[in-house]
């Protein structure tokens, strides 16, 4: 009995810290988010009138919002779309495949997620420059001087600019995880299927993809959330929205009314639909992909 209890007194307390840390700073500021979110707060600080949901009347017919939640939607599903491809792809090569230098592209691809974020976006800076910008010099070098464009101020093209540089950074962490679940994968399935003939385009759609699945899946809730809070950075510091909101993301914007503003509830209730929205997206990820986990 004594036993029992001096487990249960070593358990709790090695959860209790954890427990309060997540309650300080995850659960408290996640209501207060919530709470202030129906105040016409002004500020952090001073008291507020109560507004209801008012908020949220006003963020519903907000263009520039609508507009950065739609810039948010398609960077979400391209930066997924393409991270997912090109990390299962070179992870595969560099798993499957035997060739020189083999160690040195693990490192290569990795460096962006050792980089501050700062960092990376200062890069794409000088790689984007209309003028000495090693994108523009690349291309009139090889006499496609039609192509040069003003990358981070155009219009059009700009938003795609900074998707670019948010699969940059996102293809080595991923990668990385794919191929330490290819790594568990036995060699016997490749030898039995290698000699039952099978190509190595067969062997990664029957073998492969299949038993990575389930690492895939769970890492699409990771591109969801990160693409959210990373485009922040990357869109504050390499665009601040522009031009003309072409580039605004959900987090920019609620920084902007939050801190620039001083419509500090309606910044809150941005934060709502935000995380409303990451968790709706989640749920409707999880249940699309779910299907039978094959296990070796």
């Amino acid at each position: 009995m004594n036993k029992k209890k001096a487990q249960r007194r070593f358990v709790f307390a090695c959860l209790a810290p954890a427990v309060i840390l997540v309650i300080l700073f995850m659960v408290i500021p996640t209501f207060n988010v919530f709470r202030y979110s129906l105040y016409g707060k002004t500020g952090i600080v001073g008291d507020a009138p109560f507004v209801g949901l008012n908020n949220f009347k006003i963020l519903f017919t907000d263009s520039r919002f609508i507009e950065s939640m739609q810039n948010m939607i398609l960077i979400i599903v391209m930066v997924t779309l393409f991270t997912v491809v090109l990390a299962v792809l070179f992870a595969t090569l560099l798993t499957r495949e035997e060739f020189k230098g083999k160690n040195f592209f693990r490192v290569i691809f990795y460096i962006p997620n050792i980089l501050s974020i700062v960092v990376i976006a200062g890069i794409f800076g000088a790689i984007y420059n209309p003028t000495t910008g090693l994108l523009n010099t690349f291309l009139r070098a090889i006499g496609l001087d039609a192509l040069a464009r003003n990358w981070m101020s155009e219009s059009n093209i700009v938003i795609y600019s900074v998707i670019f540089a948010l699969v940059w950074q996102a293809i080595g962490y991923y990668m990385v995880m794919y191929m330490a679940s290819m790594a568990a994968i036995p060699p016997d399935y490749y030898e039995a299927a290698s000699l039952d003939g099978a190509t190595e385009l067969q062997m990664f759609s029957k073998i492969t993809f299949p038993l990575i699945w389930s690492n895939i899946r769970t890492t699409l809730t990771f591109y969801i959330i990160s693409t959210i809070n990373l485009s922040f950075l990357f869109v504050q510091i390499m665009s601040d929205g522009g031009p003309n909101g072409k580039t605004e993301v959900f987090l920019n914007y609620m920084y902007k009314q939050a801190y620039g503003n001083g419509a500090y509830g309606y910044g809150m209730a941005i934060g709502v639909v935000v995380f409303i929205f990451s968790f709706v997206l989640s749920g409707i990820v999880n249940k699309i992909t779910d299907r039978e986990v094959y296990e070796f």
